[in-house]
Formats: structure tokens, sequence, C-alpha cells
């Protein structure tokens, strides 16, 4: 993946647009130079002129854009994920080259602002419209948790930065266009035994939650998370919620409940912030 460096500096009345990138300590881990290239560019926008980025600033606005379709970007520990951004950039004089990045932090003109950061392999792809001046772009984000996601910020809330320069090389910016979330993948299993089993006895559903962790590259329980117990009736299509337990200190779930009726047994876990929702499948029992 392409990583440009971030920072975004204003010399001499003219923007200059750089990009979002990893923190120091992770980009230089992976890119050697970067640290360096991004601490040169931050000292420039530090020291150049006492206005600093902010939301936006230029004459191309940015509008209409929608990040993976609207859904969650949900990361497992190998793979690569492939993302689509759309966006309508509109400026009167014409745009010769749009950038997209998505980051996260509180201030992308500053490194210690700046947590997370992707960037894209090419340049989006800009197609004028029948109205001059008003483009359709697309933008693909290739993102590989393996090394993407291990040193660089966090499951949660990540923003969309677009820049703009038009026909006349002004530049334009908006580093909070759009936002979506970056969650970490779950599995969840659920077993019921003894099977088959007698009319009014009791049964154990045991099972497990585990969510992707992208420092070491393996799947761990989750813990101390609520998870609800289903039955569905074989005759029936439809679920209902047994009761609600919570994971122990290494994810494991285990309950009983009594068996009255032929069905499946599953459990559900509804999801965070920053873990995607998951469903076991369903394990018949036969009632006799």
């Amino acid at each position: 993946m392409r990583i440009r460096v971030a920072a975004t500096a204003i010399v001499s009345g003219a923007v200059v647009l750089s990009a979002l990138a990893l923190p120091v300590a992770a980009q230089a881990a992976e890119r050697p130079g970067a640290a360096a290239k991004l601490s040169s560019f931050a000292s420039k926008s530090v020291h150049s002129k006492a206005v600093q980025p902010r939301d936006s600033l230029g004459s191309t606005k940015f509008s209409h854009a929608v990040i993976n379709g609207g859904k969650d970007i949900v990361l497992g520990t190998t793979g690569t994920k492939s993302v689509t951004v759309t966006y309508t950039a509109t400026n009167a004089s014409g745009i010769a080259l749009t950038e997209a990045f998505l980051w996260q932090g509180t201030d992308s003109s500053t490194t210690d602002g700046i947590t997370g950061g992707l960037g894209t392999d090419d340049d989006p792809a800009c197609t004028e419209t029948a109205t001059q001046g008003t483009y359709t772009c697309k933008a693909v984000f290739n993102i590989h948790p393996a090394t993407d996601m291990k040193d660089n910020g966090v499951a949660g809330t990540w923003k969309l930065f677009l820049g703009a320069w038009d026909l006349y090389a002004n530049a334009s910016y908006n580093d909070d266009v759009a936002t979506a979330a970056i969650k970490k993948a779950s599995t969840l299993t659920a077993n019921a035994t003894p099977e088959p089993v007698k009319k009014g006895k009791t049964i154990t559903v045991t099972g497990k939650l585990a969510r992707a962790n992208w420092s070491t590259g393996k799947y761990a329980g989750y813990v101390s998370q609520p998870v609800k117990l289903q039955f569905r009736k074989k005759s029936s299509s439809t679920y209902t919620t047994l009761k609600t337990i919570k994971t122990n200190s290494t994810g494991v779930l285990k309950t009983t409940t009594k068996a009255t009726v032929d069905g499946y047994y599953r459990y559900v876990f509804a999801g965070t912030a920053t873990t995607a929702a998951a469903t076991a499948p369903g394990d018949f029992v036969d009632v006799r």
C-alpha cells in the first residue's frame, strides 16, 4: 500500500497538500526514511505561517461521500480487504487531481494528532459529469490488516480526508468529509449436548466468542461480552431469545436450558463499536 507523508503546509500563501500516514514510530519501522520526511513536512507546517489546517480549505468542495457502501469495514487477521470510496468533487476552475485518505485522530495537521492513516495504491479516478466543474470520483483502499493495522491506529471511527488540485494548481482539502467504522472481525460457535436428549431434560450449550487481534495476527477470546442464547423449533424459521449470558475470562460461553422440542440452538453477539457482530451456526438437538 502506498502511504504518503502526513502533513499540510501553507507556504507563501499556497497550500502544499501532502497526505496522511502512520505515526512516526509505526511508519519508520516499516518504511525507512519515512520518519524524516514526516518530521520535515510537519516542521514546515508549524513554522511557515500562523495559519493551520482545520476542517477544510480551498475552493474545491467535496460531497456525497460513501465509504464501503455505507457498511462497516470489518478486518480479520490475514488477506486483503478492498474498500471503495465514492464522492463528488466540485470546482468551477476544474479539477486536475484528487487524493483520498482514511485517518484516525484529532488533528490532521500535526503528527501527534494522527493515530492512524491509510492511503490508496493509485490516485482516485474522477470523471467530469454533464455539469461543468463537477466530478464523480472513486478511490480504492486495499487494506492489509497484518501490516496496515498492526501498529497503525485502532478499531473504531475513522475519517475520510479528501484533497484536490484545480487546473491552476491551487490545492484544497477537507479532513472530515465522512466517517466509517473499522472493526475487528469476530467468530462465534455453539454446541448443544447431549444429543439426542429426553424431553424435559437439561442440555448444556457451550461456545466461544473470539475476535481478531491485529497485533498478534491471531483470534483471541473476547472477555465479558453479552451474548444471547437463541432457539428455533425444527418446524420454524424464527429464533427466540432464551437468555443472555456473558463470556468468561477466555471468551468461553456455557449455560443450560431444558429441551422440550426438536430444534436448533445458537449464540448471537450484537457487536460493539470496535468489533463486528457474529452469529453461531444453529446446532440441532433431537428431543425424544
